[in-house]
C-alpha cells in the first residue's frame, strides 16, 4: 500500500478516454466520472471521447457513434469535468493517433494481442455482431497508442482493465528497445491506477446498463427518475406493508449504500425487518439523496444544451491542445523509425 501510495504521488500525467455511448447514467458517474473529477484537481489530465473504439464494434451502424458523441460529452462538462482543468477532446479528431497504432502493429507480437483476456470475452457476450476484424482484435492496441501518444504516467482503471495497462507498458518497452537504444527511452513505463469502483447496481439489481432498461440518467427529467425508484423491485417477502423485509435482498438497499448516511441505513434496516416502514418510505429516503446529487447536473446540462456552439468551442481547444501534444511524440516517434525524410 506505501508503494502504492508513493507511485501515486509521482504520477503527473493521466490519460482516459470512454467510448460515445451517448447520454450517460449513474453507473458511468460513480463508476468513472467521479474518479476524473478528483484526478484533474492535481493532475495532468487528458480525457477523450474514444469515438474510433465505438467502431470497432458499430463499423457497421458509424450513426450510433457520432449521435452519441455530443450527448457524452455535455454530461462530462455538467458533471464538471472542466476544460480550464483537464484536455477534452475527441479521438479522431487527432490523427497521430491512427499513425502511431499503424506504426506499432507492425513491431507488436500478434500473440499479445490474442491474449488479451477482454478479447474472447467480448467476442462471447456479442455473438450478435460479426466482429473476426482486425479492428477488433486490434482494439487494445489502439488503447496503448492512445496513452502512449500523451507518454502518460498512468490510466484510471478498475480490475478487469489492467492487462491493457500491462500491454501497453509491454509495448513501450519493446519500441524502446528496437528503436531507441542508448538514448533516454521515449515512452514512460504506464501505471495502472486502480481507482475506487462503483457499487452502484441497475434499478433491478443486474449491472446499470440503457441496454437492460434498468438505468438513471443524468440528464433525465426528474419526475422519470422518481418513478423508476418509487416502481423499484424490494424484497418479494414484502408482499403487504405489514410484511417484514431483509434489506440485502432488496435492490434498493444497495443504493443506500452508496447515498444514504449511517443514521438513515440504520433506520431503514429496523424499518424494513421490523415493518416499521413501507418500501416507499424507504424509497423517499433515497430520493432525497438523488435528487441533491442530480438536480445540479441536470440544470448545467440544460444550460449546455442551449449553447452548443460553447460546447464545440471547449472541444475545438482541447483537439488542438491534444495535437499540439501529439505532434511532439510523432515527431519523436518518426525519427526513431527513421521516417523523418528530409525533403
Amino acid at each position: 500500500m506505501a508503494k502504492q501510495q508513493q507511485d501515486s504521488q509521482n504520477i503527473k500525467r493521466i490519460v482516459s478516454g470512454m467510448r460515445s455511448s451517448g447520454k450517460l447514467h449513474l453507473g458511468h458517474y460513480k463508476g468513472v466520472l467521479q474518479n476524473w473529477l478528483t484526478l484533474q484537481e492535481d493532475k495532468e489530465c487528458f480525457f477523450f471521447a474514444a469515438d474510433w473504439h465505438g467502431l470497432t464494434t458499430e463499423y457497421a451502424n458509424p450513426s450510433v457513434v457520432k449521435e452519441g458523441i455530443w450527448d457524452m460529452l455535455m454530461d462530462w462538462l455538467a458533471v464538471g469535468i472542466d476544460p480550464e482543468k483537464s484536455t477534452i477532446f475527441i479521438q479522431s479528431q487527432v490523427p497521430e493517433h491512427a499513425e502511431l497504432h499503424l506504426l506499432l502493429s507492425f513491431m507488436t507480437p500478434l500473440s499479445w494481442l490474442e491474449r488479451v483476456p477482454t478479447y474472447k470475452d467480448q467476442i462471447a457476450q456479442l455473438r450478435e455482431k460479426d466482429l473476426g476484424t482486425y479492428g477488433f482484435l486490434g482494439y487494445p492496441l489502439l488503447q496503448s497508442a492512445d496513452i502512449m501518444m500523451y507518454r502518460a504516467d498512468a490510466v484510471p482503471v478498475g480490475e478487469d482493465q489492467v492487462p491493457h495497462i500491462e500491454l501497453t507498458r509491454e509495448i513501450g518497452r519493446r519500441f524502446n528497445h528496437l528503436y531507441r537504444q542508448g538514448i533516454p527511452p521515449l515512452f514512460p513505463d504506464c501505471q495502472a491506477l486502480l481507482m475506487p469502483t462503483s457499487k452502484l447496481p441497475g434499478l433491478d439489481g443486474r449491472k446499470m446498463s440503457k441496454s437492460y432498461g434498468n438505468a438513471i440518467t443524468l440528464c433525465e427529467p426528474w419526475k422519470d427518475t422518481e418513478k423508476k425508484v418509487k416502481t423499484m423491485p424490494t424484497d418479494p417477502a414484502r408482499v403487504r406493508r405489514e410484511d417484514a423485509g431483509t434489506p440485502e435482498l432488496c435492490p434498493v438497499w444497495d443504493f443506500h449504500k452508496v447515498y444514504s448516511t449511517e443514521e438513515e441505513r440504520n433506520e431503514v434496516r429496523e424499518g424494513c425487518t421490523t415493518a416499521g416502514i413501507g418500501c416507499l418510505d424507504c424509497k423517499s429516503i433515497l430520493l432525497k439523496h438523488l435528487k441533491d446529487e442530480l438536480e445540479p447536473i441536470r440544470e448545467r446540462r440544460e444550460d449546455l444544451a442551449k449553447r452548443p456552439d460553447d460546447v464545440k468551442d471547449i472541444v475545438r481547444a482541447g483537439n488542438e491542445k491534444a495535437r499540439r501534444e501529439a505532434r511532439k511524440t510523432m515527431d519523436k516517434v518518426r525519427k526513431s523509425v527513421k521516417l523523418d525524410y528530409k525533403l
